[in-house]
């Protein structure tokens, strides 16, 4: 399905063929995202437990972000508040509006189920862009403090400044009423 196209740039669900994409655009940067992933995300989405949304620039896969319907992890979990769960664009496509679009159909999909959109967000200063991305947006964190491995992390409690460390984030899509 086309959710959003222009001249240079489609959103749509993603496709089988787009796994093989995936894993090669992540590895020429360096970055490991393993095959069976993505074929998760689809068998997901073809059981519509998942979208799956893969922006396309030129022909080319640049993006995606994954959108659960329910969220399964953290303050959220099974309360029927839709979860944005895995987002990424290529670095060599960023700074170029794929990812707000990505977000904004992402959102669009959301606001079709639920008042309001759950995320979550690493700490560290690898995810920088996306929590300032996430503010500009209107992402407000819930309260709930800082998660570890899908858990609540204690106060005064050690760990590891990692992908697990992260804060999760509420945005109200629509007033209720």
């Amino acid at each position: 399905m086309i959710y959003y196209r222009n001249a240079d740039l489609t959103v749509r669900s993603m496709a089988e063929r787009d796994i093989e994409k995936l894993v090669s655009g992540f590895a020429e940067q360096g970055w490991h995202k393993s095959y069976e992933l993505f074929e998760k995300y689809y068998k997901q989405q073809e059981l519509k437990v998942r979208f799956v949304l893969i922006a396309e620039q030129c022909d080319e896969v640049s993006g995606y972000v994954t959108l659960l319907a329910n969220a399964i992890a953290g303050p959220y979990a099974e309360r029927n508040i839709p979860e944005i769960v895995d987002f990424n664009v290529l670095i060599k496509y960023q700074n170029k509006g794929i990812g707000s679009k990505l977000m904004d159909v992402a959102e669009s999909l959301a606001k079709e189920m639920s008042d309001s959109v759950s995320l979550a967000v690493g700490l560290h200063s690898g995810y920088g862009t996306a929590q300032r991305m996430y503010m500009k947006r209107e992402y407000v964190p819930d309260g709930s403090g800082v998660w570890y491995k899908e858990q609540p992390l204690e106060p005064y409690t050690e760990c590891v400044n990692d992908d697990d460390l992260v804060l999760f984030f509420l945005k109200k899509l629509r007033e209720h009423g």
